[in-house]
This record gives C-alpha cells, structure tokens and sequence, in this order.
C-alpha cells in the first residue's frame, strides 16, 4: 500500500502460497493463514509463515511453512516444509535463524537458507528451547528467550556464536494469572547501538511492565567474553 496516495495491490494470494513447493496434509483444503512478515536486512526479500490445521475445524494437528519473497511477490519459494517452524530472525539478506525441527538435531535453532545451500544448527546444547531470537549488531552474539518453566521462570540470555558461550541475562517469574493469551512473553529486543536489551515483565501487583538491562559492560576492553 501507497502511504501517500493509499492505494494498494495484491502482491500474493492464499493460492499462491498454497501452490508453492510440495502439497501437505490439509493444505489444500483446510483454513489457512499467514502472519509474521519480516524483511531481510537490505530490504530485498521478505518472509513469512503459512499455517492450517490438517483436521479442522479441531485445531490439531497445526502445520507452519515459512516462504519467502521479493518485495513485489516474485520468485516465491519455500525455506522450510518440516510443518513445524516457529520464531525466527534474518542473520543476513540470504540465511534466517529459526527454531524449527530438522532430521539431524531434531528441535533446534537452524540456520535457514533462502535459496541454495546448506541448513546448519546453532547452539545445539546452549540454545535448547524455542525463544524469540535476534542478533546484536555485528552478528557475533544472538538474542533470546525462553518461555515459562516449571517454576513459571523466563530465562533470558546471549549466545557467543564464536565460541558458543551462553550468558545468562535474568530469570522472570510470571505470575499464573497470565495465561494463554494474556501471558507475557518477555520479547527481548536491542537498542541500535547493542548495548541495552528491553524486555517485557509482570513485576508485582504492577502488572505488565517495560524493563531495560544494561550489557554494555559484557563488550568494554577487558570484561573478557
């Protein structure tokens, strides 16, 4: 869509999506849609999910495929058809960071290729849960998350691509009352310059708040990694 003028054009359709790459259980014949957009790092390319669920309207099993393509709809392809990929980050204008589940590692952080080449895990034993991810600037560390654990804990962290160190950020309890769709994921996200990471949190009877976690020190001279 236009911004200025506000007209629009539909650049891909849901047959579009559903005709690309090999067919799969319900794909063809069960409600459908596509949500997550995100373009790559040089504006070229963007990607996207496609979910359905095989035997509707029971909402089990659900399926995902994440496609990708040019700004105007073209050279559509699909980057993974295992039915199971969740959250997700480009690295680079041609590779994506997501949790997906691939025959060599199982349900892993994988890097995706947008096109030719090959699929690579990363953090197969630091990075073990699914977790929204983002890379700092300079692509050396990773991002993430996780979602509640046992003890309703939300553990936050960096991940040293290089040498594999994993840094724990903080744990946050998240009370039981934030449930399914009023849970509170903590959405970890960087500041331009890499130095802060803002989260969101439920802190006491304060409920949902903005927090900010200072990492500058981890990078100065001399604070080692």
């Amino acid at each position: 869509m236009d911004l200025e003028t506000g007209q629009s054009k539909l650049i891909l359709s849901m047959r579009d999506v559903a005709r690309c790459g090999r067919d799969m259980p319900g794909m063809q014949s069960s409600p459908m849609y596509l949500k997550h957009l995100l373009f790559n790092t040089d504006g070229s390319r963007f990607v996207f999910l496609q979910r359905w669920y095989h035997l509707w309207p029971t909402l089990w099993p659900r399926y995902t495929r994440m496609l990708a393509a040019d700004p105007d709809g073209g050279r559509l392809r699909v980057v993974d058809d295992n039915g199971y990929t969740s959250h997700f980050i480009w690295r680079d204008p041609a590779h994506i960071l997501a949790w997906s589940n691939q025959p060599s590692h199982g349900y892993r952080f994988y890097l995706l290729p947008d096109g030719e080449g090959k699929i690579e895990v990363l953090g197969k034993d630091a990075m073990t849960e699914d977790g929204h991810c983002t890379y700092l600037p300079g692509r050396e560390w990773v991002l993430c998350d996780t979602y509640p654990d046992r003890q309703r804990l939300q553990h936050v962290y960096l991940f040293h691509v290089p040498t594999g160190r994993k840094v724990p950020l903080g744990d946050f309890f998240l009370p039981p009352k934030y449930q399914d769709m009023l849970r509170i994921d903590t959405h970890p996200r960087i500041s331009p310059d890499g130095r802060k990471v803002c989260i969101d949190a439920a802190i006491g009877s304060e409920g949902r708040q903005m927090l900010l976690i200072d990492i500058g020190k981890c990078f100065d001279p001399g604070a080692g990694r």
